[in-house]
Formats: C-alpha cells, structure tokens, sequence
C-alpha cells in the first residue's frame, strides 16, 4: 500500500469528525475537507482497498485498526509541529494550525522523535487542545461550550476548535485565548452573547461561541 497526502488528509479528517461530531459519513467528509462528494466517494473506494476504513450499509464510516493508527500519527505529528512553531518559532498561535497541516506530512519518525523529547507528550498545542481530545471526553472532564453557560457564571476558556483561521484572529483580536478567564453576562434574544473580559465588554456570536469549551470557575 502506498500512503498519499491525500489518504493521510483523509483518515485524520475522519478521526477528527468522529471525535468532534460523532456518527461520520460521505457528507461530513466533504464537509471536513471542502471536497466534492464524487470526490469523497472515489476516496473512500481507495481507502477501502487499502483496509484503513470501513463503511456499512447506512453509509457510517469507521477507520481500521490500521486506519487508526495512521491518523493518531498524524495528529500527533500536527500536534508537535503546532507546539514547535509557535513555542520554539514564535509563530502567532492562530496561524500554526494551516501551517501545521501542510508540514505534518512532511516529519520524519527521527525528528517527531527528537520534539518529543523536547516538547512531552502530554503538553496542550497553542489552542489548547490536548491530543485526540474528543468532545464527549471534554464533558466528561467538566468543560461546556461557553454557548451552554448559564448568565452569570464565571469562565476559563479552555480550548476552541482550531480549524477556522478567520475565527482564530476574530477571537485574538477580542482578547478570546486559552487560559483567558471571562464572565458570560447575558444570552440574547438575537442569539449574541455578553461576555466580560477584564474590563471590557464583547459581544459573540451563537456560531463562535460554540467553537469555545470552558470550565467553570468556583
């Protein structure tokens, strides 16, 4: 079997969805990438071949034992360059994730060894995500969309989806960043959102507020 850049692309995009959105199909991957879903379909037919994904009769797709495997290297691989550019570099945290999709093809087993050992394991990348981090394992931890918190209740925004870059420099350019701490103030009836930060007031948007998890503060 020959790994593309594609195929890689294509099984972490699935590992992801699953931990994002749960039960994924032929839509979400073309949604995931931005691709066609003749596209889509002529993928899966190849990653099918080459045993690193299954799809049942209801069209759910699953990775492989294998498939598996090649999208935890991945992530890990996009993890590490993340953490690299903008710890070691001093790259802006909300432009290492398009950065990072274009280099983690390209890390050899030696040198994602070597930022192991500089960087850890266990460490968060700049948007605070841990690595293979799932949605329902973030509940599980105590986090909330900020979107879900009650008026009133103070926060630490803990990580955010990552994927978006405009909405990464919207929420830069507000002050939004992990480890930021934030009070929600109000739900509007036009699905906006009050926070305080320090002491300045924003507004947010119901979309973007459900791209932020974050605990909450005692």
């Amino acid at each position: 079997m020959i790994l593309t850049i594609s195929k890689e692309d294509y099984v972490k995009a699935i590992a992801e969805a699953e931990a994002e959105e749960g039960a994924v199909i032929a839509a979400t991957i073309a949604r995931w990438l931005q691709v066609s879903p003749p596209a889509v379909t002529l993928a899966l037919r190849r990653l099918r071949r080459d045993k690193l994904v299954t799809v049942d009769r209801k069209g759910l797709i699953a990775l492989t034992t294998e498939g598996r495997g090649v999208a935890d290297k991945l992530r890990l691989r996009h993890h590490l360059v993340e953490r690299m550019l903008h710890e070691l570099l001093g790259i802006e945290w909300y432009k290492v994730h398009d950065e990072a999709e274009r280099l983690e093809h390209a890390i050899s087993a030696d040198v994602e060894q070597r930022l192991l050992s500089m960087l850890g394991p266990t460490s968060r990348c700049p948007h605070g995500n841990e690595i293979n981090k799932s949605a329902s394992a973030l509940r599980k931890q105590g986090l909330q969309l900020l979107w879900e918190v009650p008026a009133g209740t103070p926060v630490k925004i803990d990580c955010m989806y990552e994927r978006d870059r405009k909405l990464l420099e919207y929420f830069d350019a507000l002050g939004i960043l992990p480890g930021v701490r934030a009070t929600v103030l109000e739900q509007n009836y036009d699905g906006t959102l009050n926070l305080r930060l320090g002491e300045k007031g924003i507004v947010l948007g119901e979309s973007a507020a459900r791209k932020i998890w974050v605990s909450l503060e005692k």
